[in-house]
């Protein structure tokens, strides 16, 4: 059911636009973290706390599935080409599969305490992802083969994924603060960010063909052309702590703000505007575009939220 049907003004291309964000109670300790849209025309997401995968249609009905290792620890979270679901087991080690009726398969890593956490589908239609806690990113097929690729600093803390528009995935390293390129064959380079302890976290391929990325610790938003340039632009809100970030659909970007409680949205021009999310301390976190145009992000108050742009 939704609630507090939030409504902030926007000047979009000349035009003034109505922004409104409603909230949808999801169950109780579920605790929802990444989201993902899927090809079913809803929206899914991971219940951290829930040890579920949560599913939301754009009219609020929710439903969820079990997840079997108890304790997964469910992160991050993809919808595949072909329509199944994806997403880390932290926890338990795991790559969970997750079909649209929620049968699921999971697929333990080699290596003990790996910490799977980012996950994005590569152009080789493989499911890529990283390991936080080994200091790698791991490839695996639709079969369920693995691959693992050693990272230059095995404690860079590798974060959220991306496919990017070269043929290569691109990925955050949270306490190497650094932007990671690997290609399929796997093959490393790395962009050191000139902000220093920046704490890079979700990475998006923006709509001008960069990657963009958060700081968590520098309070900026970053983008890396694939030649390597990077440019940062801060925040307005002071401790923010943005944690994803999504292109839109009007050749921008949105982001969450973990500690400022806010949506974000930057242009490509760099250009910021942030709206305050309806409940107090949401802790949002993973977002997406979904299938209505509205931007989906999850709270791990136990909701998800829309955020709608409309003519005004």
């Amino acid at each position: 059911m939704a609630k507090n049907d939030h409504i902030h003004k926007l000047s979009l291309g000349g035009n003034r636009m109505r922004i409104s964000i409603q909230e949808y109670k999801v169950r109780q300790g579920s605790g929802p973290y990444g989201i993902t849209a899927g090809k079913d025309g809803a929206l899914w997401f991971t219940e951290q706390k829930g040890n579920r995968i949560g599913r939301i249609d754009t009219e609020g009905a929710v439903l969820s599935f079990p997840i079997p290792t108890e304790n997964a620890g469910a992160m991050s979270i993809l919808s595949d080409r072909d329509g199944d679901l994806w997403f880390t087991e932290y926890n338990a080690g795991k790559i969970g599969r997750m079909s649209v009726n929620g049968q699921c398969t999971e697929y333990e890593l080699p290596a003990a305490n790996a910490a799977p956490f980012g996950i994005a589908e590569g152009p080789d239609g493989a499911i890529w992802f990283t390991e936080m806690n080994t200091g790698r990113i791991g490839r695996m097929a639709k079969s369920g083969a693995i691959a693992e690729f050693d990272l230059p600093d095995p404690k860079s803390y590798p974060s959220f994924i991306t496919a990017g528009p070269d043929g290569a995935l691109w990925f955050t390293q949270n306490q190497g603060h650094s932007i990671g390129r690997i290609t399929t064959t796997g093959e490393v380079t790395e962009y050191r960010i000139p902000t220093p302890n920046s704490g890079p976290v979700g990475i998006t391929c923006g709509p001008d063909g960069a990657l963009w990325f958060v700081q968590i610790m520098g309070n900026q938003i970053g983008r890396i052309a694939p030649s390597g340039e990077i440019s940062e632009f801060v925040i307005p809100t002071p401790n923010a702590r943005p944690h994803a970030i999504v292109s839109g659909n009007q050749g921008d970007l949105w982001f969450t703000e973990w500690g400022g409680n806010r949506i974000g949205r930057i242009t490509t021009d760099g250009v910021i505007t942030e709206y305050a999310i309806p409940s107090e301390n949401a802790e949002p976190h993973g977002i997406a575009l979904g299938p209505d145009g509205g931007i989906w992000f999850a709270e791990e108050c136990d909701q998800i939220g829309r955020l709608t742009v409309s003519a005004s």
